[in-house]
């Protein structure tokens, strides 16, 4: 694994993931290719761009062409999949975004890995193919065989794309893993999700919206950890195969936003209930025992360490998400 190809990397977890990488792998070479939309920031890579180790390219997974030509160029040792789209709002007012990039993106890399002969090709999914489980029953977990059961357009085209990879591994024997996660938090997300959402609009004394009565359950894993075991699984995991990665961290979404608000010394009366999500899923949870177990994989940090280092990273890079805020980083 001398030559990696990243796409999505000027995102949340494949940013990360190239940063873990060069640190745990100084000798391999990474390729980052992206579109940079909407969510991805160049400025996360701007460290890294006059590396001779490291080649930013900006390519939308869905051209074929150019995906190609990138591929005929670089004679890749591993592919690992992060580009997609991935909010679930902005899913259900405009599904087809997601769709094109979700299935038809992973099916051009997918052939262009055929085409090729890379030696592995990965592709990171989320919890969120299972579905939800119920508050009431702690006892269920997700495992690798619970059904798909998605309530969203994005949840539906991750799963899509899941199963095309399995279908291109069973029919052109590719070499394919599935990683499915819990929900990630850490260093550079886009600050649309939860946490680094809440951490604005406290910072400014704004309303935190929460949705419904804030009782949905999520199973929270830091980023870092997320990495290590993608580079695990690409390593050493069976070719075919899907993994959970969970950080056995369940917290209710109001109870991470008191966790910010108590860590920023800020009045619970910034909390607004909205109204809830249309097909909002209650819990996941993860049993990641399979990994544990094949890979000695385990989640490392706690998420009461974790959230304090993520916030303070907020604090301390205010010019990364406050370009972000003003839509100066598009330029």
């Amino acid at each position: 694994m001398k030559n990696i190809l990243v796409t999505g990397g000027a995102g949340f977890i494949g940013g990360n993931f190239i940063y873990y990488s060069r640190k745990k792998h100084p000798e391999c070479r990474i390729v980052c290719m992206d579109c940079l939309t909407y969510a991805g920031n160049i400025k996360t890579l701007e460290p890294l761009m006059n590396s001779e180790s490291f080649r930013f390219v900006k390519v939308d997974i869905t051209d074929r062409e150019n995906v190609f030509k990138i591929f005929e160029e670089e004679n890749f040792d591993a592919v690992i999949n992060f580009a997609a789209e991935s909010h679930v709002d902005r899913s259900i007012k405009d599904p087809s975004v997601f769709l094109t990039t979700n299935i038809l993106g992973t099916q051009v890399l997918l052939d262009a890995v055929n085409q090729f002969g890379v030696k592995r090709f990965h592709q990171v999914s989320t919890d969120e193919v299972y579905g939800d489980l119920p508050l009431d029953r702690p006892d269920l977990f997700f495992t690798e065989t619970t059904p798909l059961h998605t309530s969203s357009p994005y949840s539906a085209s991750k799963a899509a794309a899941d199963l095309l990879c399995l279908a291109y591994h069973r029919t052109y024997k590719t070499p394919v893993t599935i990683s499915r996660c819990s929900n990630n938090y850490g260093p550079y997300q886009f600050p649309e999700k939860l946490i680094p959402l809440m951490f604005v609009n406290a910072s400014s004394d704004k309303p935190l919206p929460v949705y419904g009565k804030g009782a949905n359950v999520r199973d929270w894993l830091f980023v870092d950890d997320h990495c290590k075991a993608i580079d695990m699984i690409v390593r050493d995991g069976v070719v075919g195969e899907i993994y959970n990665i969970g950080g056995h961290n369940e917290k209710t979404n109001l109870e991470v936003v008191k966790t910010i608000l108590k860590t920023l010394s800020k009045d619970e009366s910034l909390i607004t209930y909205v109204n809830d999500r249309p097909g909002h899923d209650m819990r996941y949870a993860i049993d990641p025992q399979k990994i544990c177990d094949e890979l000695g994989w385990y989640p490392e940090t706690k998420f009461e360490d974790g959230i304090a280092y993520t916030l303070r990273w907020y604090k301390e890079n205010e010019p990364w998400w406050r370009a972000i805020l003003d839509g100066s980083y598009r330029k």
